[in-house]
């Protein structure tokens, strides 16, 4: 490490109190090793430190569990001393499977999830660790930064998405509000509008008894017409916020997919705005 990055680090938040939990035997080399009953020795042995973390224990900071899963060893480092700088427990897993060893076992305030991972992809990691647990807080930190990729793990459910490369400083601002908002209600898995049901985890639409896999575009097409029901989606609107195009391709795109999903959903529901754009309609 560069002496500048020492100096960056030696300056973050925590750093002598880590150094104080260290000398007096609190940590026993394990990440994440300080504990509840850590916090009460240490609040006895020391009043002065015990009151500067009282304040961090008790919203929850300075005990919270990270895992930061992502196969590359100098991320996992960098982003590992900033957490341990900042108080926070943390663990590191290297590819999908120890991801999902890990999550099975144990609690985490927040997943840090990379999408290219070996074996496992970031996604297939994403779906199940929310599958068993929707109300889980993942943070996708990937190099991957197309809007389309975005969308994709925002609608799967993730709570954040942070492309590479990235400010240290930014992620653990994130992480530590996605720990301070972790009493809200986890988002809904399910969108139901007129008699549709789209499921945002498994993206299939359950139409009456019958359900109508869907395409990843559709899929994402159709969460924005059932979100904007009753109203009208400009076709440049469908182009930004769908296929993520900032200008008009000149192709007809938007009117071929709305032309698929008519055929599956076998109704009327999307109806067309003549020389404007689409509207979902809810029967």
């Amino acid at each position: 490490m560069r002496q500048s990055c020492r100096t960056h680090v030696s300056s973050w938040p925590f750093v002598d109190l880590r150094r104080t939990l260290t000398s007096r035997g609190l940590r026993d080399g394990r990440p994440g090793a300080y504990t509840y009953s850590d916090h009460h020795r240490l609040v006895k042995q020391s009043p002065r430190v015990g009151r500067y973390l009282q304040g961090w224990y008790e919203r929850g900071v300075a005990v919270s569990r990270i895992l930061v899963v992502d196969d590359e060893q100098r991320i996992c480092r960098f982003v590992a001393r900033a957490l341990e700088a900042n108080g926070f427990q943390f663990q590191v897993a290297g590819n999908g499977y120890e991801a999902l060893r890990l999550v099975d076992s144990q609690d985490y305030a927040v997943i840090v999830l990379d999408l290219l991972l070996p074996g496992l992809d970031g996604y297939e990691v994403l779906r199940r660790v929310l599958r068993a647990n929707p109300a889980q807080r993942v943070l996708i930190l990937s190099a991957i930064s197309d809007v389309e990729s975005k969308v994709r793990c925002l609608q799967m459910g993730a709570v954040d998405y942070l492309p590479k490369p990235f400010a240290i400083a930014e992620l653990i601002a994130r992480i530590s509000r996605r720990i301070e908002d972790r009493t809200a209600p986890p988002p809904p898995r399910w969108l139901e509008v007129g008699g549709m049901r789209l499921d945002l985890q498994r993206r299939v639409l359950s139409v009456e008894d019958r359900e109508v896999s869907l395409s990843h575009r559709e899929f994402i097409l159709m969460g924005h017409l059932m979100r904007r029901a009753g109203e009208v989606c400009t076709r440049d609107e469908l182009l930004a916020d769908v296929w993520g195009y900032s200008f008009d391709p000149g192709s007809n795109v938007v009117d071929v997919c709305v032309r698929r999903l008519r055929s599956k959903l076998e109704s009327g529901a999307i109806e067309t705005v003549r020389n404007v754009g689409y509207s979902f309609v809810a029967s």
